[in-house]
């Protein structure tokens, strides 16, 4: 099974993610992340002279399609989380099982606010996330995904319910 989790920064993909595989341990669980896809910085589009990792672009779709595809003949479970991983059509044709972690404009500014693991960031490239997020994250349709809150801590049974575990 193949679950994918998307959301904008600081929605609660990661948690939800390590969550969900520290739960299952009892399966073989593989956790990949659509950030370790990257290309290199000199190969991704720049935005007001700053590396813009917001961009699809950005991202390696094959080679994250390839360690999906991968990891799904070495295990019983893979999740597959980021900020666009219901961009790219090809990839979503790999996800048996979905999930979308929604917060407010509010909340991300505020999480965003906090989050100093990549130093902190100028006003106008928080602004710049959200909006990319908006055009390249979010789901055109809800529809065959589990769409969830992610003001407050995610409801593992029901996400368990949801993927049949």
């Amino acid at each position: 099974m193949i679950i994918a989790i998307g959301g904008v920064s600081t929605a609660g993909k990661t948690t939800l993610a390590t969550r969900l595989r520290n739960h299952l341990n009892q399966k073989r669980v593989c956790l990949l992340c659509q950030d370790d896809y990257a290309h290199p910085i000199e190969k991704i589009p720049r935005i007001h002279d700053r590396i813009d990792w917001e961009h699809p672009d950005s991202i390696d779709h094959l080679k994250l399609m390839q360690s999906i595809e991968a990891e799904k003949r070495q295990n019983d479970i893979v999740i597959v989380e980021g900020l666009m991983i219901f961009w790219h059509i090809p990839t979503q044709q790999l996800f048996d099982k979905r999930i979308y972690l929604e917060i407010s404009r509010k909340s991300f500014h505020l999480r965003k606010g906090s989050d100093h693991r990549w130093g902190i960031e100028p006003a106008w490239y928080v602004d710049h996330i959200w909006d990319s997020f908006i055009r390249y994250g979010k789901p055109a349709s809800k529809s065959n995904m589990l769409a969830l809150s992610g003001e407050q801590s995610v409801s593992l049974p029901l996400v368990l319910q949801y993927i049949g575990l």
